[in-house]
Parts: C-alpha cells; structure tokens; sequence
C-alpha cells in the first residue's frame, strides 16, 4: 500500500482506530478489575496534622502499604498493564515469574499448564500477557493488618523522635460499590520531651579528657528536644573520635556508651546522662599501637604463604610472586608506621590509597589484636596484612556519553580508553584515549542546523603513583598521608566549530596532594603548553554575518575616499589595518557614525582573538579547600584559587617578531607562531545552607561568588581565546545564552558584535534555592548577576571601574526543575531578565518587559554550582 494511499485510508477509517484505542484505554483503566470480591484496591493514604506538620516529610514512607504508583502523578501505569493481561493466566504467570529467567522457556509454561489443570493451554506462548504481567504492578489490596503495622511504626518514629506522648489514628475509607478504598493517618504529636539538664559519667580520665577536649562538636545539647536519632548519631561521633585517638574496637559491642533519662519527675523536662564505661569494674581503656604490616601480592589467595620473594622495607613486610611490582610501589601508599599510635582514619586512607593506585583488587584487609606474646600485647598490639590481587595488565573500554557544554550544547561522545597498568614495575599506569564530540552550536549562516560541529582528540596520560622528582626521599617533605601523585599528559584534537577550525596540541607536567582526608587539595602543573592553531581564518565573515555588514559599511566609506583600497587589490585585515591606522580617517568619521566604528573596532578584536594562533607555556598551581561530603559539616564551603603564568620563559628565549592580528600588534614568536604572556587569578567560592534539617530531604540555599581576573603583559596586548571570559550558559548568568549579548560592562555597542565578545575581568554571583518535591523531582528559584570588563578601555566603555562595577552587573532571575535519575541530574532552568546594562540608561531595568512564556532555557546536566 503505497504512503498516500495509507493516509486516505487512515483518514476514512480513523474512527475506527480512535475508538479501539479507546476502548483499550477504558479496558485497562478499570483499575479494579482483579481485585477480588470483598477487598479493596487501596488508591490513597491520607495524613492529618493535628497540631501542625511535624516530621510530615519522613513519617509517609514508614507506611507499609502505598498504593500503586502514578506515571507522572498521572494515572497507575504499571496497574493498567498488570490489568491488561488475561486474568485467567494470574495464577500460573504469578509462579512462572519466581523461576530463574534461564529456565522460563515453553516446557516450564506447558508443565504448569497441566500443573493447574488446563491441558488445553499447553504450546500458548502468551508473549503478551507475559509482557504485561512483567512489567505490570498487581493492585495494593487494602490490608488491615499492615495498617495497624503502619500507625504503630509511626508513633514508634514519633516516640523515638522526642514526642513521647504522641498519637496516632487511623480511618478508613471504603467504597464498596467501586472497590476502592483510602486511609487516613490521624497524627497528634503533643508537647515534646526536652533535655533539661546534660551530663555525662565517664570514670575513666583519658576518655573523659579526650571527650571534654571535643566538646563543642558535641550534638546533645541542654534545651534541645530528646531526639534518640540523634543520640546515636552522638555515639557514632565518639567512636570515631576514640578510634582516630588510639582506642581499638571502641564501643564495638555498643554497649560501652548509653544514655539515661530521668523520666519520674516530669515527662516534659528530662535529665539527661550519657556514660562511657569499658565493663562493670571500669577497666581503662588502653591504647593500642601498630605491630607488624605485611602486604602481599598474590594470583591466589591460597598461596599467600608460600611467595617465594619475601622483603621488607621501613618496617613493612612485602611478599611477592615475582618482582612485577617494586617494593617501594608498594611501601608508599600505605600510611600506617610500626609502633605508632593506632588511628583509624590512617588504616581507612591506606585502603583508599591502594584501591586509587587502580592496579590491585583487595582480597584482604585485615587488622587485629595480635594473638601472641603477653597479656599487654594481646591487649594493645595491632598487626596489619593486606593481600592484594593484581588487575589485568590491560583494561580495553568503549563508551558513549552525551556530552553538554557551554558552547557545543549536546552531542554524542563515543569514546575508546586503553589502560596498560604497571609500565615500570612501579605501579604506573599508562591511560590512552580516542574520543569524538558531534553536536550542535550556533550558526548565524544556519540557525537551524544541526550536528554542525565536532571534535575529535586522542590523549594519553602516563599516571604515577608518586611524585616525580630528582630525588628519593620527597616523603621527608611531603608526607605519604598527603598521597601524592604525578601525571605526564599528551594530548591533540581537532575540532570544527561552523567553519573556523581548531587544531589543539597540549602537554604537561602534573603534581597533586590532598590533605586531611581530602580536604584540602594542592595542584601543580608545570610546563603547561598548549599550541592552538586556527583554520580557514579566510572564513571568518563568512560565518559572523553579521561582523560581515559592519565590515561592510566601513570598507564603503574607506573606499569613496582611497577608491583603489578594496578587496580585488587588498586582502580584509590589509584594509583594516590601513583603516584603524589613518588618523585622518577616523577624525573624519561624524559623531553619527561612531556607534559604527566602535562596532567595527570590537569586530577586529573579536576576530583577531578568534582566528590567533597561538602557544600558551604556563606554571599553574589549584588550592581547593573542600567542605562537600565531609562530615561535620552541616552547611559546608567551596573555595578554590588558581594562578596561572604563562609565557615568561619562552620570552627569554625568543627574539623575532611578526605581525599578530589587526590591533594586536607585532609579537614574538616561537616557529613563526606568537606566544602569550600573561598572569590570570581565578577564584571560586561556594557556600550551602541546608534548612528544615528534620526532614528526609532538607531544603538547600546556595551561595556562588566568581572572580577571575586575567593581565596580559609583555608579549601580548590581550588574553588568548581560550584564557579570556565570556558571559551567560547554564552553569553562568542564566538568563542570557553562552556569548548571548550580555557586556562587556555596559558597552552600547551593535549586540551583533557583543554577542562575541570577550574580555579580561569576570564576576558572577549566583544564588539559588533548591527544594525538594519528590524523591526524584527538585524545584529551585535562583537569581544570576555579573558581566565581564576590560583592564583599560578599548574605546567603548568597557574598563572596570570601582565606581560603575554595580550598575554595569546583568541580572537575571527564574526557576528550575531537575530530575534525579540514579547518579545523573538533568536540569531544567528558566531564566528572565531583569537588568540589562546593555540597554540605553534609563531602560536597563526590564522588568516590566518580562514575558512569562518566553524564558531563556537552559537545559544542562549537573547543578550550576
């Protein structure tokens, strides 16, 4: 049947297929259908607050019985197609489902046939009934039982939450005529029990001194409610304490640490005493120390004992097959000495150092008291072992990832990574990659193309376990608990953004440390270069039109005055150059057409910092201070600085110099190809304040402040492009687009030109409320001002100035939704501008000009900030 034909068809008959897909629907929608006479479907648990919403975000998931779920808050899916299958099959698909899947075949199907009696059934292969009853949901009968179940493990929730008097009722609401039914959870909470007074009973003097010494990290307090939950999580804080000071096994059987409540004379206002004690004649404590350490690699497990190659070095027992692996590869990531005070954040860092190592699964990591020598000894002395199976000397991945950045926007990212491990004997791995990016970016020739861009890149990373220096002993200065490493990197790509290609060359020298557990980390690269060369820079106006028009009018007026300067005799940057020379020229220019010729200046410096070729041979060193994650910190900070210098060195070695851009002057060059040299600061501070702590999932405002500041001096009169700032994105000032008009400062220049411009300072402050919704979905409200200046005026207003920074800020303000699913946040955000310094004075406030149904979205993956 030919396509035409098919719509006619379609067409005449529709009310056909309208109505069997109607009454398909309606067939599955009777949502009842297998729920049996005299029950009910349970279609909804109600929750009442008698004296206010307490806990209302934790106490709904202790219910046992929840009814179907809604796709999308909208009907239960997964109910209709439970309810799509036969229902005569229920019973043989319910027992056919709890078989392995290997064995779910037609003879298993054909002997439950004739197990339930329904020899006519045998050789039915009822794919689709199967289908539905897999990946249906069979209907939540009302069960009274666990309704009971659910009101007494709520007012347990309530009791053990500090609300000891708490009740809870329920009511049920049954429709006998549709076998539906609901139930409504009645929650009184009453007056809490509150600590009246804290003390704590600790006979022995070391703990009660060590514990006195953290006293202000303690979470029980006097006047705070008697919250049991939090009790333990006191209890857990001393544990760690104790063990990161020497004290082995420490509450272990939890029974050394428990609290006590003086209830008799008041209900409401409770004493409250916390004791510590190792038995019941109060034995102090002892610390213990560490004894011997013994690491081994082995194929086997079994034959731990019998390594033929048995060292050690600096107290540390290695045992080996063979001498694959160094001594010293296998001395340095663990952190724990012989004879030093047990602590257990050190046995947890050497763990993590020998998994981040990435050569070795860990078959064994045990440590314990020891079993021989004196009573003392037994008591007090710790022997370590790790055993340690080596990984496949070769690791082979392929994967494709959707890719997303500022300027690319989405792509495909398939990439292929060779892993070859331990290339030196010294657990070194050698990380080689071939990746490619297709995705889609804005064409001003093509608005509506799609895929119009790419990059393709290989890279190659020699990893060390270490750090790289002329000299052994580097532990002498920077400890191994820091877990010090070194990467060498090598990497080209090649990529086509609408036209104006990019080949990039990059290498460099890394160290890294992390101190306290990660907290705080150190990052060095030295000789860090980049060679970046530009394609078809010819193209240029072919793909920025609109520059194009601008170039346009200029060259017009040049030409009526030197009518043999045009393009047949002179190439484009030959007649700017000529023109941003003339003096004479640019004071015949009337004040009408200044707005023009600024246009025009910008334009050459947008295409001078776009087509440069360049080398970028910097030193640059990261500080982050890291609070995320870490315990303790309830409303935890970001900072991260970061220095880059860049081109001091190849400056001393390099005398000749050549033409480099329209304004950018002459330029020392390295293989004919010009060099920057500059000094940029970047600083990033994040801070979070989560609210509503008592709920399952708390509220979060967040606090993002950006500063960047990039000089260039010596060899260069401006930064290179990919060093300089540029404004707007969904990680930025989401209300404008990634190079979408916003600065620099508060120029008046053609948006056209703005659009791609970019320049030396950068400030971005983000705030932003996120709460939650559900257990997979997040709303936020948030609001973005910033813009990026100029170190001195380029002849349009664009230099920062104290005095001006504020009014010349673009701001923007929207909201957002976001989807956790497993690991991944997708991110919707709608942005709307409310201060646009680009706008004539008296017009920058838009406010009144906002359009609720034509927000700037941005769709991302991963928080902004």
């Amino acid at each position: 049947m030919s396509r035409k034909h098919s719509n006619k068809y379609f067409q005449k008959y529709h009310i056909f297929y309208y109505s069997a897909i109607l009454s398909v629907i309606l067939y599955a929608c009777n949502v009842t259908k297998k729920v049996p006479e005299g029950e009910y479907l349970l279609t909804k648990n109600k929750f009442e607050y008698t004296d206010g919403k307490i806990l209302g975000d934790e106490l709904p998931d202790l219910v046992a019985q929840k009814p179907n779920k809604k796709t999308l808050m909208v009907v239960p899916l997964g109910l209709m197609f439970y309810n799509a299958a036969n229902p005569k099959y229920d019973t043989i698909l319910k027992e056919y489902m709890t078989y392995p899947s290997e064995m779910r075949n037609q003879k298993l199907r054909d002997s439950l046939f004739v197990k339930y009696n329904h020899p006519e059934y045998v050789g039915k292969n009822l794919f689709w009934n199967r289908f539905f009853h897999t990946v249906g949901n069979a209907p939540v009968i009302l069960n009274d039982a666990k309704t009971k179940q659910s009101a007494k493990s709520i007012n347990n929730r309530l009791i053990n939450r500090g609300y000891w008097d708490a009740e809870v009722k329920t009511n049920l609401e049954k429709d006998s005529a549709v076998k539906k039914a609901e139930v409504e959870y009645v929650i009184t909470h009453k007056d809490p029990t509150y600590i009246k007074d804290y003390f704590y009973n600790i006979p022995d003097p070391n703990i009660r001194g060590l514990y006195e010494s953290r006293l202000d990290k303690s979470l029980v307090r006097k006047g705070q409610i008697l919250d049991e939950s939090v009790l333990e999580k006191e209890i857990i804080r001393i544990n760690d304490l104790m063990k990161d000071n020497g004290y082995y096994k420490f509450n272990n059987d939890s029974q050394d640490i428990y609290f006590v409540a003086d209830s008799l004379k008041s209900r409401k206002d409770v004493p409250l005493v916390m004791n510590i004690h190792k038995d019941s004649v109060d034995t102090p404590y002892r610390k213990a120390t560490i004894g011997n350490i013994k690491v081994s690699v082995v194929r086997n497990p079994n034959n731990v004992d019998k390594l033929p190659l048995k060292d050690s070095l600096r107290g540390i027992y290695i045992n080996r097959r063979d001498s694959a692996y160094s001594k010293n590869s296998l001395w340095l990531p663990v952190i724990i000495k012989k004879g030093e005070i047990y602590k257990q954040s050190d046995l947890d860092l050497t763990r993590r150092n020998l998994i981040a190592m990435n050569n070795f699964t860990i078959l064994k990591a045990s440590d314990e008291l020891r079993k021989e020598g004196t009573a003392a000894e037994r008591d007090s002395i710790i022997d370590v072992e790790y055993v340690l199976r080596p990984l496949p000397k070769y690791e082979f991945n392929i994967a494709t990832d959707i890719h997303y950045s500022q300027i690319l926007n989405f792509g495909f990212s398939p990439s292929v990574d060779l892993t070859t491990r331990n290339v030196f004997g010294g657990a070194e791995n050698l990380i080689t990659s071939f990746s490619g990016v297709i995705g889609t970016t804005k064409d001003p020739k093509n608005p509506d193309a799609l895929f119009n861009a790419y990059e393709l890149s290989a890279q190659t990373s020699l990893q060390f376990p270490r750090l790289l220096v002329p000299f052994r002993k580097y532990y002498k200065v920077v400890p191994k608990r820091y877990s010090p490493t070194t990467s060498l990197n090598l990497g080209a790509s090649v990529q086509n953004n609408i036209g104006l290609g990019r080949i990039n060359f990059n290498t460099g020298l890394n160290y890294a440390a992390n101190v306290d557990d990660g907290r705080i980390q150190h990052r060095l690269t030295l000789f860090n270069t980049q060679l970046s060369l530009t394609q078809n820079k010819d193209n240029y106006y072919d793909y920025f039109p609109a520059e194009d028009i601008i170039r346009q009018a200029v060259f017009a007026w040049y030409e009526t005055i030197y009518p043999n300067v045009n393009t047949d005799n002179y190439s484009y940057d030959e007649i700017s150059k000529m023109i941003v020379n003339d003096q004479a020229f640019l004071a015949s220019i009337p004040e009408a057409d200044q707005d023009t010729m600024n246009a025009f200046r910008q334009s050459l410096i947008n295409k001078d910092r776009q087509t440069q070729d360049v080398i970028i041979s910097s030193a640059i060193y990261s500080f982050i201070y890291n609070e995320i994650g870490k315990k303790d910190y309830a409303n935890p900070m970001f900072f991260s600085g970061k220095v880059e210098v860049a081109g001091n060195v190849l400056n001393m070695l390099s005398k000749r110099e050549q033409e480099d851009g329209v304004l950018s002057g002459n330029s020392k060059t390295i293989f004919k190809i010009p060099f920057s040299q500059f000094i940029k600061f970047d600083f990033d501070f994040k801070k979070y304040f989560s609210f509503f702590n008592e709920r399952a999932k708390p509220h979060t405002l967040a606090f993002r402040q950006f500063v960047g500041i990039g000089i260039p001096y010596g060899n260069s009169s401006s930064m290179p492009f990919i060093r300089s700032y540029f404004n707007g994105g969904a990680y930025d000032i989401r209300a404008w687009m990634a190079f979408g008009g916003l600065g620099p400062a508060d120029s008046q220049l053609d948006r056209r030109i703005r659009s791609y411009a970019m320049d030396n300072v950068k400030l971005t402050t983000s705030i932003e409320y996120r709460l939650p919704l559900t257990d997979t979905f997040e709303a936020a409200l948030f609001t973005d001002a910033g813009n990026i200046w100029g170190l001195k005026d380029n002849g349009f207003g664009d230099q920062f100035k104290f005095k001006k920074f504020i009014s010349q800020m673009g701001v923007g303000s929207g909201f957002g939704i976001r989807m956790n699913i497993a690991y991944v946040n997708l991110r919707l955000d709608m942005a709307y501008k409310m201060h646009d310094p680009n706008r004539p004075e008296g017009e920058r406030w838009v406010i009144d000009k906002i359009k609720l149904l034509q927000p700037t979205f941005n769709f991302a993956i991963g928080y902004p900030f």
